[in-house]
Parts: structure tokens; C-alpha cells; sequence
């Protein structure tokens, strides 16, 4: 279905964010800066980063910052990826141990491109933490590896504490949305890792983009017959003129509502919130 484009509109009162502040933070921003460590924190602009990182969470990405898919809600750029560097689990591990990460949250861009599509690369990630910082949990938000079961395996193998992947948004706006990914196949790749023995599994929609509160609960009901554990909702923002437009804004009120439904359905944690992202309050989905 189409999604119609619409006047820009003024962010409300709830959008607005207060700047990062405190000790633990100005620690981290400083390493981060001396360093060159790269955090989606940072270049993403995160809005939750003072207080993720005063939390002592940060979220770290993997295999380059150009993505084979093209995907009309994220800001990362779409083109041909750069060869893998495989020095790269080892120059994460230490860029968490550098910054004392208590809990880590690693994503990476979609690699096509690669026959393993990038899973080889993921494990090692999460085993060089384990060697180099083993004091830090870690969530990893990993791409759908087009359902390829064998690249996910290495993933479950890896045993991170929290297995993360996420649907974005409502069944009948995927393919605008989304673009190359499948609805059913998120769906499908969260029910296999929890019936490979992930502990706690875990996904997340953004809100704004045009879907009907009777889709949200209906993926909300979706999530729980994957039996997925832990779900966020947050408001979609627009990165650039050429992204996807802002549809609606959702009021408080009514991110408390799916939340409270997301909670009767028996989610062990949701977190819904305008500013809600994938890797807020991370480290409590793992408990």
C-alpha cells in the first residue's frame, strides 16, 4: 500500500530531548572522541546516549557503515560494502573493554553480498568480547540473514544473552517500509532462535509511519506467537528529505496503551515511548 507523502510537521513537546549530561557520560565522549571508537550512539545521534551510557550500555556496529539493503526508514547508507575487515571483532572487543562497557549492543548492516552474509564475522565479534572483556553481557541485533538457518546457528552458537531482530513496523507496510525483507521471514527467524534455545529473544517496531492501532496489537499478537520475550516501541523519525516522511506523531498516552497491552499479553518487558529505541535500558532485557 502506497503511504502517501505529507506537509513536514513541527516535532511536539514529547519529541524533544534533553542534552546528554553527567560523569559516566563525559567519560565515555571523551574516549569515544580520543579514540575513534565507533558507536551507533555517536553517529546515529541517539537520543537516549546520556543516559544509556551513564547506565554503562552503548551499542557498537559491525561488517562497515554501507548496507546492501535500502530500506526507507534508516539513515545508513545503501551501495556496494567494503571488503571484511577481520580484525574487527578483536578492534570492538577492545574498543568495549577501552570504554568499560558493562553491557554491549552490537548490530551491523545487512551483507547480502557475502555468502554467509556476514554471520561468521558476528560470531567472532561476540567470542572476542568474551575473551577480551568477559565481564560485559552483550544483545545482538542481527539482520534476518535472508532466513538462512545455518548463519543463524552461528549466531545461537555464539550464545550472546540476548538475541534481538527486528520486524520495524506492521505486516502491510513491510514492503515499503522495508523494501528487500519479509514480515513472515522476521516472524520466522525469531520463533527458530528461541526453539534453538535462546534464552531471551527479543524485537522492535517503530511507530508513525502510517499503520491502524488494530495492526500494532495484531503484530504485538504476531511477536508473542514467535515467542519473542522482550519488545520496544518508539516513534519513528525521519533522518533525511529523501526517507520515508513522518506520517503522525503518537501521543504518550498512547505508547502507554500498547505497552499495557504488550505487558497483558506477556511480554516480560516492553518498553514504549516516544523516544524509545532498539537498545533502550538494554541491559534490563537481559534479567
Amino acid at each position: 500500500m502506497e503511504i502517501k507523502e505529507v506537509k513536514h510537521q513541527k516535532k511536539p513537546d514529547w519529541i524533544r530531548v534533553k542534552l546528554p549530561t553527567g560523569k559516566k557520560y563525559t567519560e565515555l565522549r571523551s574516549l569515544v572522541d580520543r579514540y575513534k571508537l565507533n558507536t551507533i550512539c555517536t553517529s546515529g545521534s541517539c537520543p537516549n546516549m546520556g543516559e544509556c551510557w551513564a547506565e554503562g550500555t552503548a551499542t557498537f556496529m559491525i561488517l562497515g557503515n554501507i548496507c546492501t539493503r535500502s530500506c526507507g526508514f534508516c539513515g545508513v547508507q545503501t551501495g556496494r560494502p567494503s571488503a571484511v575487515d577481520w580484525a574487527e571483532p578483536e578492534k570492538v572487543a577492545n574498543s568495549i573493554k577501552t570504554m568499560k562497557i558493562k553491557h554491549a549492543v552490537i548490530t551491523s548492516v545487512d551483507r547480502d553480498d557475502l555468502k554467509d552474509m556476514g554471520s561468521i564475522i558476528w560470531a567472532e565479534t561476540v567470542n572476542a568480547v568474551r575473551r577480551i572483556s568477559p565481564g560485559t553481557t552483550m544483545e545482538t541485533l542481527i539482520p534476518d540473514f535472508q532466513g538462512n538457518k545455518r548463519n543463524i546457528d552461528r549466531i545461537v552458537e555464539a550464545a550472546p544473552e540476548v538475541v534481538s531482530h527486528n520486524v520495524e513496523t506492521v505486516k502491510r507496510l513491510t514492503r515499503k517500509v522495508r523494501v528487500q525483507a519479509k514480515y513472515d521471514t522476521s516472524l520466522e527467524v525469531l520463533e527458530y532462535l528461541k526453539a534453538q534455545g535462546v534464552r531471551r529473544t527479543k524485537s522492535g517496531i517503530m511507530l508513525g509511519l502510517g499503520e491502524e492501532e488494530s495492526e500494532v496489537i495484531q503484530t504485538l499478537h504476531d511477536l508473542k506467537e514467535a515467542q519473542v520475550d522482550v519488545v520496544t516501541i518508539g516513534q519513528y523519525l525521519q533522518p533525511s528529505k529523501t526517507h520515508l516522511p513522518v506520517q503522525n506523531f503518537i501521543s504518550p498516552d498512547q505508547f502507554k496503551k500498547y505497552e499495557a497491552i504488550g505487558r497483558d499479553l506477556g511480554f516480560i518487558h516492553v518498553e514504549s515511548g516516544p523516544l524509545v529505541r532498539s537498545s533502550y535500558k538494554a541491559h534490563k532485557h537481559m534479567l
